[in-house]
């Protein structure tokens, strides 16, 4: 199991790492914001594999909390793109 264990975490570092630079480079605000998504949607398919192999649920509330900053996050970018192309 802990094999299995490493491997997932290996898999979703190298993936964060990927998104991580999709964030620094990333030419536009909307190309940053959904690699933000992405990140967060790592992270909490990370603590959903933690709880699936330990047996457990003490971690659900915190993937409720990523999910609802996600979601409010990306509402919020798209109103200020929004915004900002009917100023033009």
């Amino acid at each position: 199991m802990n094999v299995l264990l490493f491997v997932i975490f290996v898999i979703f570092a190298l993936a964060a790492l990927l998104t991580l630079w999709r964030i620094v480079i990333g030419p536009s605000i909307l190309d940053r914001a959904v690699a933000s998504d992405v990140l967060l949607t790592l992270v909490m398919c990370l603590l959903g594999a933690e709880m699936a192999i330990n047996h457990h649920t003490r971690t659900l509330p915190v993937l409720l909390i990523i999910a609802a900053v996600g979601v409010f996050g990306s509402i919020s970018i798209a109103r200020f793109v929004a915004r900002r192309d009917q100023d033009r």
